[in-house]
């Protein structure tokens, strides 16, 4: 005889614990754009009225040979437009071009002594010194200071009669005296290396907030692997460093091509002209103080259009693979 079993009651598997992703709902859809609409408009407005406007602003001018104190109705006067002579003008000019130069000297300058400088300082930092703490407060603090008080505080430093000048003579250095921010041989450099004291402290601290993402295992097993302390921070410190040096790059860059406050405070108008003329105080003072707001609003667009060439192509050669890994794509 065949045994029959019968089948107990049907089991219902109840909810689906992972259901299908269903597409939002129109009314969600809306709620979301107008959340993102409500958050970003004051932001955007703020960009548009202080960024964007003022670029485009800068660009009409720059078409136009326009008088001190314009009105609006200049720009309707077709005697004034002068298309892009005022371009011509300042490409071909020795003194903006020797602003240029002088700009970006103070580029690459800060790019060789500061960044080196800043790695070795922060790797020193990084070990356990007693009083490390104060060591970073000392040389954060002149990165705080605002860049006018700072200049004027060196400009009295540096004159003949200054601290600096008054120091030497008491180490017996009196032949070392100089005219520091007078003399058009050295001007420049004195002015980089008031900046390089003024910023460094930023690239310190920048570079010592990326030695604390290197894991400490690493350098552990490197020294049990018989590496030395200097092969340590080649192989794996400084690569593992990377990605912050190349934020710092980007940031020096950007502010080596905007530098005016320094400048401007610190050394004299017929010394400025002469040898420490930037793109910026160029700008300045053929546009506002030379009444030739055309001309210096054509300058504008050239330093927006240099700095943001040199943006895009750093972005796209240097801080390429540091985006990359930092976009999720295709997450729900």
């Amino acid at each position: 005889m065949t045994a029959v079993v019968s089948s107990g009651p049907a089991v219902s598997a109840g909810p689906d614990p992972h259901p299908a992703s269903r597409p939002p709902s129109r009314t969600g859809v809306v709620r979301k754009r107008f959340e993102i609409a409500l958050f970003t408009a004051p932001a955007l407005v703020l960009f548009i009225g202080f960024v964007i406007l003022p670029v485009v602003l800068a660009a009409v001018y720059s078409f136009y040979n326009l008088p001190a104190g314009f009105r609006w109705d200049n720009l309707a006067d077709p005697d004034r437009f002068v298309g892009f002579d005022n371009y011509v003008r300042a490409l071909s000019t020795p003194e903006f071009q020797r602003a240029i130069g002088n700009t970006f000297l103070i580029l690459v300058m800060s790019l060789l002594i500061q960044g080196p400088l800043a790695i070795g300082i922060a790797l020193l930092l990084n070990r356990k010194l007693r009083g490390r703490g104060v060591f970073r407060l000392l040389i954060f603090v002149p990165y705080v200071l605002a860049e006018v008080i700072a200049g004027l505080a060196w400009k009295l430093l540096l004159q003949p009669g200054g601290g600096v000048n008054a120091m030497l003579e008491a180490c017996g250095l009196g032949f070392l005296r100089h005219n520091w921010l007078a003399d058009p041989d050295i001007a420049l450099w004195t002015i980089f290396l008031i900046l390089s004291w003024k910023y460094i402290g930023f690239a310190i601290l920048l570079m010592l907030a990326g030695l604390q993402g290197v894991p400490d295992e690493l350098a552990e097993a490197a020294q049990i692997d018989g590496a030395t302390w200097w092969q340590t921070q080649r192989y794996i410190t400084l690569p593992l460093l990377a990605p912050t040096v190349r934020i710092w790059a980007f940031l020096s860059i950007i502010g080596a091509l905007q530098v005016f406050d320094m400048v401007w405070v610190t050394v004299a108008p017929a010394v400025r002209r002469i040898s420490t003329e930037t793109m910026a105080t160029y700008m300045v003072q053929q546009g506002q103080f030379g009444g030739q707001p055309g001309y210096g609003s054509a300058i504008a667009v050239i330093l927006f259009v240099i700095s943001l060439i040199i943006a895009l192509v750093y972005q796209r050669l240097a801080l390429r693979r540091d985006l990359t890994g930092a976009i999720t794509r295709g997450v729900q």
